[in-house]
């Protein structure tokens, strides 16, 4: 790709300059969006943006190229892609990009961007970025989830209507746990909610407690949810993806681009508008004035905003029961953890030599 000859535009942000180098380099070609285009997407977006991301760790999705057919993301397998996860502060950041320390299931570290101000936001988009993943921790206790985040996965054969079906049931389930949820859509095919959680639980609570809340979702929708961690065993339904709750684990911010040719943002939506939107109807170019027009239907979500946050006593207690009259312990973790306490084994049904056994032995 040829190197742009265009000058470098200096922002001004909250008296901060933020210089966009390259600013007429297309990032998204199909609909004609430039570098430029982008950082002020998120400049128009700020105060909810910032929201999302303040005083969180926060790993970058860096799409340096652009959103190009055929481009792909590296993953942990292969690295060759267009566009990669940075979960360390890139060399050379300003000084006033501050860091959050955090630990990987390896048992390893890392120093990850820790957004405090706009200006971040805006320095790492010049970087490429157009999804930010922020974890569920404040940089003031990065073991103690604050926020629990409940991922409606549509699983082939259902979409985003699917999910919506779903919601208002979960809206419901959550209500009589003492809980409030703020949904968003992904902006793919999905539906999030996030509930904002006193920061008194492990990791590994709050894991257990999605498990508790799919399970019973499960229960009450069994032809529409499915909390199967096996793909061959899904089916065609919702799936709650709990293992969004692990650590190390990040699910796209709120106001985040993704990497698709339509440049879709992950959108704020009020529980009413659930059944009436789709992914399609949130982007780089229609989000700046719906936020102008509702503001940030997430603001109760920053990590400064006011109280309540909401325990979860009545889930773990749901998942004790589950535990102790249904016999439902814990489920799978992803491939990247070690192996965990009281963690059923890692195998594929379709693979597992023992299962096969016991069905040959009870034919």
């Amino acid at each position: 790709m040829p190197r742009s000859t265009t000058p470098a535009v200096e922002l001004d942000v909250d008296g901060r300059t933020v210089r966009v180098t390259s600013p007429d380099r297309v990032v998204f070609p199909g609909r004609g969006l430039t570098k430029l285009d982008v950082v002020t997407y998120f400049q128009s977006v700020g105060p909810g943006i910032l929201a999302a991301l303040r005083d969180r760790p926060t790993t970058l999705e860096r799409w340096p190229k652009g959103v190009f057919e055929g481009a792909r993301l590296s993953t942990r397998t292969d690295n060759s892609g267009d566009a990669f996860y940075q979960k360390r502060i890139p060399q050379g950041a300003p000084d006033y990009v501050e860091t959050a320390r955090i630990a990987f299931p390896s048992g390893r570290t890392a120093d990850e961007v820790r957004p405090t101000e706009l200006a971040v936001v805006l320095w790492a988009a010049n970087l490429g970025t157009l999804t930010f993943h922020p974890w569920p921790v404040t940089g003031a206790d990065v073991e103690s989830p604050d926020q629990l985040r409940i991922d409606l996965d549509p699983q082939p054969g259902t979409d985003y209507s699917d999910a919506a079906r779903v919601a208002p049931h979960l809206r419901e389930l959550l209500g009589e746990l003492g809980l409030e949820g703020f949904p968003k859509t992904s902006g793919g095919r999905g539906l999030h909610v996030f509930v904002p959680v006193e920061p008194r639980w492990s990791f590994v609570q709050a894991r257990r407690a999605t498990i508790a809340i799919g399970r019973e979702l499960e229960r009450r929708l069994p032809d529409q949810v499915t909390t199967k961690w096996w793909k061959e065993e899904r089916g065609v339904k919702i799936f709650v993806d709990y293992n969004q709750m692990a650590r190390d684990r990040t699910i796209a911010s709120a106001y985040s681009i993704r990497s698709n040719a339509r440049a879709t943002v992950s959108a704020p939506l009020r529980w009413e508008e659930v059944p009436d939107v789709g992914p399609d109807d949130f982007d780089v170019l229609t989000m700046p004035a719906r936020f102008a027009e509702v503001g940030d239907l997430h603001a109760r979500l920053d990590a400064a905003a006011p109280e309540p946050r909401f325990s979860l006593e009545q889930t773990l207690e749901l998942a004790a029961r589950d535990e102790r009259d249904h016999g439902l312990g814990d489920l799978p973790y992803p491939p990247e953890h070690p192996k965990m306490p009281g963690e059923p084994k890692r195998v594929q049904p379709s693979k597992d030599a023992s299962r096969h056994d016991e069905d040959t032995q009870g034919a």
